[in-house]
């Protein structure tokens, strides 16, 4: 049994609650929130939904309440049917191109495209089918990295969800050595099946994907594996700033560092975070609400 909260009120309303929920250091995991716009010609008009396990009682209401800095919009509560409302969620989606990337679920076709790498991405329990604008926008910064002569012997995709990105980079660098790792389990199971289904080789060695359950870069493999010369998180703003110099310490000097997750109106905080580590702005692409950067560590470093 599942319910929802939601509320509605304006886009820097909502905006400023997620930012508060992403430092609420003691925040219950079993209360899962997003924001969104409610319809595209409504673009000033978002919500807030807050999906539960259980009621919702008044500590739970209490918490959400506390996220908003002025007077907390109203919100309405929902008991869901039992339902996977992720997958759910997920599924019927339409096929995304993005750079050298076409990505569909299994009830669409492949593009059969020249030049094109085709991945099926089932819905699932991780997130990252590809539809979302943040992975999107990375698939299209990893083609234009590799355009302009990138080149990545080392790769780590922290976060990784369904493996999606990791998939990508092994495309773009056949040789490279590929690290994947998300805080999440569950992803262990979803990362190696997507890579059966994709063609993706799992292992230790080069041109094949290593995959690990970590809390960012705090592993003892992903820290034995690097220095990396691309590192990878398309995640949220909140853990990408602090997860920041971890990254810097981790790449090569002249490294690449891509990062998603983070709404534009979060892109100077995150921008100033990189700055701090050392790290230096080489491009960026906006995709919907979202900023996606490419950062290159400083050479003395």
């Amino acid at each position: 049994m599942s319910w929802k909260l939601t509320a509605l009120a304006p886009r820097g309303v909502i905006e400023g609650a997620l930012l508060a929920h992403e430092d609420a250091i003691d925040w219950d995991a079993d209360i899962v929130i997003s924001g969104s716009e409610i319809a595209e010609d409504r673009p000033d008009d978002w919500q807030l939904e807050a999906w539960l396990p259980r009621k919702p009682r008044k500590a739970d209401k209490a918490a959400l309440a506390a996220l908003f800095a002025d007077a907390p919009p109203s919100f309405t509560e929902e008991k869901l049917p039992d339902t996977d409302w992720l997958t759910h969620s997920q599924q019927g989606l339409e096929p995304i191109r993005a750079g050298r990337f076409h990505v569909h679920t299994p009830e669409h076709s492949q593009l059969d495209e020249a030049g094109v790498r085709d991945f099926c991405i089932p819905a699932s329990q991780a997130f990252g089918t590809g539809q979302h604008a943040t992975t999107a926008g990375c698939l299209t910064m990893l083609s234009a990295m590799k355009a302009r002569g990138v080149v990545a012997r080392n790769v780590a995709d922290i976060g990784t969800g369904t493996g999606l990105l990791a998939f990508a980079a092994l495309h773009l660098w056949p040789r490279a050595l590929a690290t994947a790792s998300d805080i999440d389990a569950v992803c262990l199971d979803v990362v190696e099946d997507n890579a059966r289904s994709n063609g993706v080789a799992m292992g230790a060695r080069g041109g094949e994907l290593t995959m690990l359950v970590a809390d960012g870069m705090d592993h003892p493999l992903l820290q034995a594996r690097g220095p990396y010369d691309l590192i990878l998180a398309n995640i949220l703003a909140g853990p990408l700033i602090g997860l920041t110099p971890d990254f810097a310490r981790s790449l090569i000097p002249g490294g690449h560092l891509l990062l998603a997750g983070l709404l534009e109106t979060q892109e100077p905080q995150v921008r100033a975070a990189c700055r701090r580590a050392g790290l230096r702005l080489a491009a960026r692409l906006v995709n919907g609400d979202w900023s996606i950067l490419w950062l290159r560590k400083r050479q003395e470093w």
